[in-house]
């Protein structure tokens, strides 16, 4: 009788002790997006020799600008799923002193997914990125 007092305790004790791990996949988790919003389409279109209006127009606000003056601006796309792992990609824009991009450099969070990947993720709250004049006529 002892032993199945005990038997019952010990199973009780490992599911309460193991129970948030498990449960922790139940639990509803937003997903996370932040930064700019940034596609494949924008990436291309970003050349060396535009004006700092071509890229407002092209890549939205920077989300960061340089300290040191307003030479380097960072466009950062943060993505966190529900339950997965973090991606993240950052492009830093480099202008000269006359406004006029000289360098592009993007760097990525270890691990983290492509561009393409990170747009096609079937997230909780999508953008829209179609509009009405993108649907044709019939």
């Amino acid at each position: 009788m002892l032993f199945r007092k005990f038997s019952a305790l010990a199973v009780v004790t490992s599911v309460l002790l193991t129970g948030c791990s498990v449960i922790d996949r139940w639990v509803y988790r937003p997903d996370i997006n932040q930064g700019n919003y940034v596609t494949p389409d924008a990436i291309e279109l970003l050349q060396v020799g535009q004006s700092k209006e071509q890229v407002v127009f092209i890549m939205g606000s920077p989300m960061l600008t340089s300290v040191l003056g307003d030479n380097v601006w960072y466009y950062v796309f943060r993505q966190q799923p529900q339950h997965g792992a973090v991606s993240q990609r950052t492009y830093a824009v480099y202008f000269d002193e006359m406004g006029i991009v000289k360098d592009i450099k993007t760097s990525e969070l270890a691990g983290s997914k492509s561009l393409e990947e990170m747009n096609k993720q079937g997230i909780s709250d999508p953008i829209d990125t179609k509009s009405e004049d993108d649907v044709p006529e019939s």
